[in-house]
């Protein structure tokens, strides 16, 4: 019950805000975020500090890594005006990016070994066999590839269409990634079809930017996946010449002929030295 001889408290007027105060106080912050001068500062700063100064545009912010996926929103939230905000925000996602890299959870200027793989054949047999036996190919396929590149420490770059490209710390993982994975498709049938893999190696340093790796080296590597036959491993010279040579047979040293790629690089086809 409450005590009557309490003194009442006094009603006093609660202070109220201007009329139009919080919409003068953004106006204010939205002036200061789009200084020319801050602009052309924070743009210095982001070109000292460490790591991809153009961190934040599609390409750089289409991978997975933390830092990536929190770019992306950052530029879609922020994307409409030049803003110190966005700025500053990609400017510390920047050094995340680079100090992960640096630790080892992202490849930066590293050599690596680049496999590219795809079905010899494969377009005119799904145009014949329709989309569901296509698509059931593909998931068959998919499975037995990206498992022997996961398998041999690997990483997934790409699926392109029937194909794929992925990278290995060693030129010798990535041979042995494209030779199990030809291996495992001899299990692979599908309404009578049985997918014939070819696959290339050429080793570089190419540019990681985001989830991508680009550059003349994977250019190279690409082609030197289209000049392989079916059931046929090709790799570049320098790539072979990173292998253990007891390991492997390799056929005939022969030019690579294909448009974007040094004329005197040579590309050989190699197997186990053993049967599988």
């Amino acid at each position: 019950m409450a005590d009557r001889d309490a003194p009442e408290e006094p009603n006093l007027p609660q202070p109220r805000p201007e009329p139009g105060e919080p919409l003068r106080v953004l106006t204010v912050v939205r002036r200061i975020d789009s200084q020319p001068l801050l602009l052309r500062l924070t743009d210095k700063l982001r070109r000292r500090l460490p790591g991809d100064d153009r961190f934040g545009d599609p390409l750089s912010v289409a991978g997975t890594s933390p830092a990536e996926v929190v770019g992306r929103q950052v530029q879609v939230l922020s994307s409409e005006r030049p803003s110190v905000a966005r700025e500053l925000g990609l400017s510390a996602l920047q050094v995340w990016q680079a100090l992960s890299e640096s630790a080892g959870r992202g490849r930066g200027d590293r050599e690596v070994a680049m496999l590219f793989t795809d079905l010899v054949g494969f377009s005119s047999w799904a145009l014949r066999a329709g989309d569901e036996a296509a698509v059931q190919l593909l998931r068959e396929v998919g499975i037995v590839v990206e498992g022997a590149v996961s398998e041999h420490r690997g990483t997934l770059v790409k699926r392109l269409g029937d194909g794929l490209m992925a990278v290995f710390p060693t030129v010798e993982a990535a041979t042995r990634a494209a030779l199990d994975a030809d291996a495992g498709l001899r299990d692979v049938e599908v309404d009578g079809h049985r997918p014939r893999l070819r696959a290339g190696v050429h080793v570089g340093r190419p540019r990681k930017i985001g989830g991508d790796y680009l550059g003349v080296d994977v250019n190279i590597a690409a082609r030197v996946a289209d000049q392989a036959r079916g059931g046929e491993l090709l790799l570049s010279v320098p790539a072979v010449e990173q292998l253990e040579p007891d390991a492997y047979r390799t056929g005939r040293a022969k030019r690579l002929r294909a448009a974007g790629a040094p004329k005197d690089l040579r590309v050989q086809s190699v197997r186990r030295a053993t049967r599988d």
